[in-house]
């Protein structure tokens, strides 16, 4: 299917009016940039990033996708190749390029928004010297924005070599010596593993729940889709079940999808209390234990801010008064790619390609 290109103001300095402003060229973005080409609009999406693509280029080298790669596309283009593989990191950045390029897609890479501010008809959007206007916002920029790290860790001695995962690569990064892992979530498991292959690694915190079957093709075909199914359809905020549930998931850690912790305890990796702190210059557990490490990789989360964000009107609830990615508080202003805004998959690329297309309806709607 062929979309006309949206009108782009690519190259322009000043000010420029247009109806829809995307903020994030991830894969929430493009797919909304993919619904409002077919309808014609004139919109622009903005992104930090260098190339489209690079919120995954720049993770962790062996990377993989949860989903397999027939659940990785987005609408209008299947992701190429062997429908039950798990795409790395770079073949999703990949993809993700070559779809904004095959849709003409109007993206600014490069653009790093300053200041969101709404008049009380239209916002106005800064980044740099480029503004424009639009009567709608929409916030694609996902979920992995500010990394989280504790305070205390800044009273680690400098000789100790700090990540956070976002900035982690591969061990090579490390240098010799034990390795703490500080967080035991899905980035947590698969970067200690990949640790303990040269290093002594501790990983640190309270062992989460573990999906019941072994991730990999097998549950491609058979498991994946009825967790798909049941993500999509059955736990979201238009069903009785949905409503009672997502709020609960919403306070738990990810289970543990591919790495579990059997595999953990296979390869020699160490599972201790979480960090409590840092004392005498080396990072202290719960319980009192010390642990002389060289490495700590941070896997501790990211938290989700928009300091550019600069409308006195939203409330400070306004993210949860929210629905279907419809901000109550202010008309125009929306959210996509997020957790649990409407679905317990509302963040992965097939709840993702859903909530888009609603989007695109609505804004169609308001258009009208």
């Amino acid at each position: 299917m062929t979309t006309t290109p949206a009108t782009d103001t690519r190259g322009a300095v000043g000010t420029a009016a247009v109806d829809t402003v995307i903020i994030g060229a991830g894969q929430s973005g493009l797919a909304l940039g993919y619904y409002l080409a077919q309808q014609h609009r004139n919109f622009v999406i903005l992104d930090a990033g260098t190339r489209v693509g690079d919120a995954w280029r720049n993770r962790w080298d062996s990377l993989r996708l949860f989903t397999p790669a027939k659940y990785d596309g987005l609408p209008g283009r299947p992701f190429p190749g062997d429908r039950l593989a798990f795409p790395t990191k770079d073949e999703q950045a990949d993809y993700l390029e070559d779809y904004a390029s095959r849709f003409h897609l109007p993206v600014r890479p490069n653009t790093a928004v300053t200041r969101v501010s709404h008049d009380g008809q239209r916002f106005h959007v800064t980044a740099g010297a480029q503004h424009w206007t639009a009567a709608n916002v929409v916030l694609a920029t996902g979920a992995c924005q500010l990394p989280k790290t504790p305070r205390f860790a800044a009273e680690l001695p400098s000789d100790v070599v700090q990540l956070h995962s976002s900035n982690y690569r591969n061990p090579a990064q490390l240098q010799p010596g034990p390795v703490l892992v500080v967080g035991v979530g899905n980035s947590g498991a698969e970067i200690a593993l990949e640790t303990s292959r040269k290093h002594d690694t501790w990983l640190a915190g309270k062992p989460s729940a573990e999906v019941p079957f072994r991730h990999g093709r097998t549950a491609a075909r058979f498991i994946i889709p009825v967790v798909r199914f049941a993500g999509l359809h059955v736990l979201t905020t238009s069903t009785p079940v949905g409503r009672k549930v997502l709020p609960k998931m919403a306070v738990m850690a990810t289970p543990l999808i591919r790495t579990k912790l059997a595999d953990l305890g296979a390869a020699g990796v160490h599972l201790v209390p979480r960090v409590a702190g840092v004392q005498d210059g080396e990072v202290m557990l719960d319980g009192g234990r010390h642990l002389p490490v060289a490495n700590v990789i941070w896997c501790t989360g990211f938290t989700e801010d928009y300091p550019w964000l600069d409308i006195a009107a939203l409330p400070a609830d306004w993210r949860e008064q929210q629905h279907r990615g419809i901000v109550d508080a202010l008309p125009g202003l929306y959210l996509l790619g997020k957790d649990f805004i409407f679905s317990a998959v509302s963040e992965t690329l097939p709840g993702v390609c859903r909530d888009a297309k609603y989007l695109a309806k609505r804004l169609a709607a308001t258009r009208a």
